[in-house]
């Protein structure tokens, strides 16, 4: 079946386009993932869905169709979730600092999957800092163990999935497979996705996909598109816990002039020198990032424990 009748629906402009149900969109991005529709369909689909954005009808939907595709990662032992951190973003003004996040996540104990690919030219990206740390990218799916970090090309989730995030490159703008990746839990067992946004209407989207999903989150302002935390400032924490969602934080007003040690260069080398230092005390650990690692530890053990507390 062509994608053809769905583009009819979400491609009537930003007054006349319809959102699909949850069905229709799975449909739709199965069929994408799995190459059976053409590249102008693939053009045609990207295009409408920036226009019109993504409903949560539809974010499910194209979830569902992602998970039914994309490789899983063995459960974690005893019951403790897989910590997801997506990084499709990278540095543009500060250093990428989401590496730093996964590092510190591992030293407390958690099983960290990090994946992503580049979707646009110039940017650092957590993979490559993560190279420079001597943490190659794995070429196969295997269990990632306590206190390990592991990072994926999302070529390796999916095949299908990179092949949609690249149409960017050619485009110039994001579609849904971005959507989709940075929410994906590619784990057989529990996972705890950790997720940023970006403005009032994604938010307000993110927090009702996984609510009826009921999937394990948390969900916080993020740094240029990364899910890291912006060392400059504290952001509201919001938690989901098979779905059940809890205010965590308030934001915290005012944004620190200087970060220790931060340095001002964004280049894989400054970047993997300052996470090391880090790592090892000679520098401090940024107040906010060590604030976001604390909320994911805590909601790791309550998701482990099966319990609401």
């Amino acid at each position: 079946m062509s994608i053809g009748p769905y583009i009819k629906i979400i491609g009537r402009g930003a007054r006349g386009a319809k959102g699909l149900e949850r069905a229709q969109a799975a449909d739709l991005l199965g069929q994408v993932l799995d190459g059976q529709a053409s590249d102008l369909e693939v053009g045609a689909f990207c295009v409408a869905m920036r226009i019109k954005g993504e409903t949560v009808e539809e974010m499910c939907g194209f979830l569902d169709a992602a998970h039914a595709r994309s490789a899983r990662f063995p459960a974690c032992a005893q019951g403790r979730p897989l910590i997801v951190i997506p990084s499709y973003n990278g540095a543009r003004r500060l250093p990428v600092l989401t590496p730093l996040l996964a590092l510190l996540l591992a030293r407390q104990g958690q099983s960290v999957l990090l994946h992503g690919m580049r979707t646009e030219a110039g940017r650092v990206l957590a993979s490559d800092v993560l190279a420079a740390l001597d943490i190659p990218a794995l070429t196969a799916i295997k269990q990632i163990a306590s206190r390990e970090v592991a990072h994926v090309d999302t070529a390796l989730l999916h095949p299908g999935l990179a092949r949609l995030l690249a149409v960017r490159e050619t485009l110039g703008l994001r579609n849904p497979g971005h959507s989709v990746a940075k929410l994906l839990g590619p784990c057989d067992g529990p996972a705890l996705v950790v997720a940023s946004h970006t403005h009032p209407a994604y938010f307000d989207l993110l927090c009702s996909t996984f609510s009826t999903l009921g999937m394990h989150a948390l969900l916080s302002r993020g740094l240029e598109g990364e899910v890291a935390a912006d060392p400059r400032r504290t952001p509201r924490y919001d938690a989901f816990v098979a779905g059940a969602h809890a205010l965590l934080d308030e934001q915290q007003p005012g944004t620190a002039a200087e970060v220790p040690g931060l340095p001002a260069a964004i280049d894989v080398t400054s970047t993997a020198d300052y996470t090391r230092r880090v790592l090892a005390g000679t520098l401090p650990v940024p107040a906010a990032l060590q604030r976001q690692v604390e909320h994911i530890v805590h909601l790791s053990a309550r998701i482990a424990a099966g319990a609401p507390s």
